[in-house]
């Protein structure tokens, strides 16, 4: 498993959960052409995008440009990089049949085209001395703070995402993975002290 910096954008669940087993970072999904009426979520990737940085790895079909080519519109000036799997004729194995231009998406190509899809895409891999060590922000953290399980929680939680100019509506649940994204744990106890 290696570790990178950026976050990682692709179309679906089964490709972020092929994902999760090769690489250490965020991984977020575009829902397909959700993406195209989702303006929490393009929001959240504009954030990630100037914040750490994004790396777009969608399949390598028209559908897959057209979701790629719409991202890169809706981030700006921030950290894009774009990995690209080859065009491998095939179906996937949980499908019945193959996608209308017969290639493997992300979930079904081998996990080296992957790999090198993102090395060669200038991802920064981090190694054990450029990894964060600090303390990961839990959904524990949230509840402590009064973010979540509390009377004000809604009040207080819509209070931190306007500061951090993040979509208004992330759930609680969902909270922690984006805040270790753009955030330390010593930024997010400021951040809360001063709210």
């Amino acid at each position: 498993m290696i570790k990178i910096k950026e976050a990682v954008i692709v179309e679906g669940k089964y490709d972020k959960i092929k994902l999760s087993t090769l690489i250490d970072s965020p991984i977020i999904e575009t829902n397909g052409f959700r993406i195209f009426k989702d303006r929490e979520k393009a929001a959240l990737l504009k954030k990630l995008a100037s914040s750490r940085g994004i790396i777009i790895l969608t399949d390598s079909d028209s559908a897959g440009f057209v979701i790629r080519s719409h991202i890169k519109g809706i981030v700006g000036g921030g950290r894009v990089l774009n990995a690209y799997i080859p065009e491998i004729l095939g179906k996937e194995k949980r499908k019945s049949q193959p996608s209308k231009e017969n290639l493997l998406g992300v979930e079904g190509v081998a996990d080296e085209y992957i790999l090198n899809a993102l090395k060669k895409c200038g991802a920064t891999i981090l190694d054990g001395s450029d990894c964060p060590t600090g303390k990961q922000i839990t959904k524990t953290d949230l509840y402590n703070a009064g973010l979540s399980g509390r009377d004000n929680s809604a009040l207080l939680r819509q209070k931190l995402l306007e500061k951090l100019n993040l979509p208004k509506y992330i759930t609680a649940k969902a909270l922690p993975e984006i805040l270790n994204c753009i955030l330390s744990y010593d930024e997010f106890e400021k951040l809360v002290k001063s709210l």
